[in-house]
């Protein structure tokens, strides 16, 4: 277990629904989102089936546009207990949890982007947490992710899939710019809607 040394300076790293979707249980543990995280390769290219389809933003080094991301400051001593708060909010796994220990004393299984390290070290940071989910797009489609493909799968949703779409996409901080979010905010079926948490909350 990382004594306090360890869990002295913990950093949340978000981009989409941790900075707009206001969980409090989550909310509770860390501070405000701050603007300057590091800038990771980020794509919208994992199906949510809790998000009836919609396609939300995941580090994809493969087909991702590099972005720069938030940080927020975890009010947790442990980072045990900070990966676990990051972990039950994204209603996934241990092993879908990408975590960096700037003491080298633990390692997580999604791949550790490169721009982390020195990004911490420059910040202070011990720990840095982040959401590891990987892009399942070619898994549950079985074509792979392009520009194209994407819009395809958007426009094949039911009406209140792509209403949740819309409103992730539309709702993406301003400094997520990747290349599905540019070709699909210029597309007239796929308009912003009114207010887009009112989308989200009366479609989920």
């Amino acid at each position: 277990m990382a004594g306090k040394k360890n869990a002295s300076k913990i950093a949340i790293l978000g981009w989409g629904s941790l900075i707009w979707d206001k969980w409090p249980d989550f909310d509770k543990h860390h501070e405000e989102w701050l603007p300057d995280g590091p800038v990771l390769k980020l794509e919208f290219s994992r199906i949510s089936e809790s998000r009836k389809g919609a396609l939300t933003l995941v580090v994809d080094a493969v087909t991702g546009s590099e972005c720069k991301t938030s940080y927020a400051l975890s009010v947790r001593r442990n980072p045990d207990d900070a990966i676990a708060d990051l972990r039950c909010r994204e209603g996934t796994v241990i092993r879908r949890m990408g975590y960096y220990f700037r003491d080298g004393s633990r390692t997580c299984q999604p791949d550790i982007p490169d721009t982390i390290a020195p990004w911490a070290a420059e910040k202070g940071f011990d720990v840095v947490v982040w959401t590891g989910l990987p892009s399942n797009f070619k898994k549950e489609t079985g074509k792979d992710f392009s520009i194209p493909n994407a819009i395809s799968h958007l426009q094949s949703l039911t009406p209140e899939g792509k209403s949740m779409a819309a409103a992730y996409v539309w709702r993406a901080p301003d400094f997520v710019q990747t290349d599905l979010r540019r070709a699909l905010q210029i597309e007239p079926w796929f308009p912003a809607p009114e207010d887009p948490m009112e989308a989200v909350k009366n479609a989920g």
